[in-house]
């Protein structure tokens, strides 16, 4: 499997400004062993490398259906492209699907200029699209995924079709202190790799990771290995939700630990102007991979509806 390794940057840990990189060659060859684990557990892709002001950005095409308008995934933090593993084989079966490496994280997308402002992040995204030649496409994003999807609607939407939500970070309620808390144990310097897998698992809502040791071993690496440079997300304010022009479909999930789903939600019904808002009662922060097909077939429905709307 070759996945075309660029050159990457390297970064001290808590060096300030400039660009994410790794923490070292050793750190690197250490997250791209785990990195190519994930790969080769992925259907047939195609490579592109799209270069953008702010870096080039690493892309995987995945041949499915072709009818309708294409889904981009974006993926949380630390876990890059394989982290969608459970979720290919699914969405696939409905749509051609891409997903790329977010710039400034963990992955092979390279940064090459400071991102400091969530302008700037909306930036990338949107030349990234223009970059891959997409007139229209549906965004689908986890976690940091989804609030880098709303972001990028909400300073520039022309080319985004729809929204697909699962359970978003900084997008509809803060994060609790507990969890800010708990997420520095992934980021600290010699935190044992148990203690990684422990915080990992109560994000997860308590599962065990070791039954998804490719995403587990992966975002543990990117926590460890690499050193982010982005700045911290802020909640969208009401006037940035009203505006969304795109239809939205939220999925939140019941047990997550990264946000209060009922006020997530009530926040979102009042504000999002074509918005379908859904709390999953047993799903964690890990509701990709814990509900891969009732996904899919929720998202499908979803798409349709959207592109079916736009040929009428």
């Amino acid at each position: 499997m070759d996945l075309d390794i660029p050159e990457v940057n390297f970064s001290e840990r808590w060096s300030r400004g400039g660009v994410g990189g790794f923490v070292g060659r050793c750190a690197f060859e250490h997250y791209l062993s785990a990195y190519r684990d994930g790969m080769a557990q992925l259907p047939e892709f195609e490579i592109c490398d799209v270069p953008t002001s702010f870096g080039t950005v690493r892309a995987y095409r995945f041949a499915g259906r072709h009818e309708g308008v294409p889904v981009l995934l974006l993926p949380g933090r630390n876990a890059a492209t394989p982290m969608y593993r459970t979720n290919l084989a699914a969405l696939l079966t409905h749509r051609t699907v891409y997903c790329i490496d977010l710039l400034g994280e963990a992955g092979l997308s390279v940064q090459h200029k400071e991102i400091r402002s969530a302008a700037d992040q909306a930036r990338w995204l949107t030349e990234a699209l223009v970059g891959l030649e997409f007139d229209r496409v549906h965004l689908l994003g986890v976690s940091i995924g989804g609030w880098t999807a709303v972001n990028c609607a909400v300073h520039h939407p022309d080319r985004i079709a729809s929204l697909t939500l699962l359970d978003p970070v900084f997008t509809f309620a803060r994060i609790p202190l507990k969890t800010m808390f708990a997420s520095i144990l992934m980021y600290a310097p010699g935190v044992p790799e148990t203690r990684r897998r422990r915080v990992l698992s109560w994000i997860s809502g308590g599962s065990d990771v070791d039954t998804a040791d490719v995403e587990a071993t992966l975002i543990s690496a990117g926590s460890k290995d690499f050193a982010l440079r982005t700045p911290m997300p802020r909640l969208f304010t009401d006037a940035q939700l009203r505006s969304l022009a795109v239809p939205v479909l939220a999925l939140l999930a019941g047990r997550s630990v990264m946000l209060d789903p009922d006020r997530a939600a009530a926040r979102a019904r009042n504000l999002l102007p074509h918005g379908e808002i859904e709390v999953w009662p047993q799903a964690s922060h890990a509701i990709n991979g814990e509900y891969p097909a009732e996904i899919a077939q929720r998202a499908a429905g979803f798409w349709d509806g959207v592109d079916g709307y736009r040929r009428t």
